[in-house]
């Protein structure tokens, strides 16, 4: 048994933003009184969302001003449970979606930069080791669809 067993207090979703070809990955650095670690974007599943796909919709719409739809969605097929620092076990459900590389995010307040880097230099910079391993999955997802 690991000490990530037993019952799920809180579902959360990622989302990772890209364009391709080349695969580049649009990262956020959060502010100093959140580390200003290297993140994609990420929330809590509220009451309100129909499912975990609307739940980052609604995630990405906040943090950057883009407006998603469900559809829009990749599922990378990546649930990872992890320790909240409230010493509660969280899941976390990965997504991706390809976007214009012109993109320009808004940001809120959870973050004070955005930057678009290839998928190597988005593996390298990326706080968590989920967030790492996400970004592989999705490289490695688009390689198998190429043309």
């Amino acid at each position: 048994m690991s000490d990530l067993d037993g019952p799920i207090a809180r579902e959360c979703v990622e989302g990772y933003l890209f364009s391709d070809p080349p695969l580049e990955v649009l990262i956020f650095r959060r502010p100093p009184a959140r580390g200003r670690i290297w993140v994609p974007v990420s929330g809590k599943v509220e009451p309100d969302d129909r499912d975990f796909p609307s739940a980052l919709c609604r995630e990405v719409a906040e943090e950057t001003g883009l407006r998603l739809e469900p559809a829009d969605l990749i599922d990378l097929a990546w649930q990872v449970p992890f320790r909240a620092d409230n010493g509660e076990v969280w899941r976390l459900h990965a997504f991706a979606a390809r976007v214009p590389r012109a993109f320009v995010p808004r940001l809120s307040s959870e973050h004070e930069a955005a930057e678009w880097v290839g998928a190597e230099e988005a593996i390298g910079r990326l706080h968590f080791e989920d967030n790492r391993a996400a970004v592989i999955r999705l490289r490695d997802q688009i390689a198998r669809t190429a043309p």
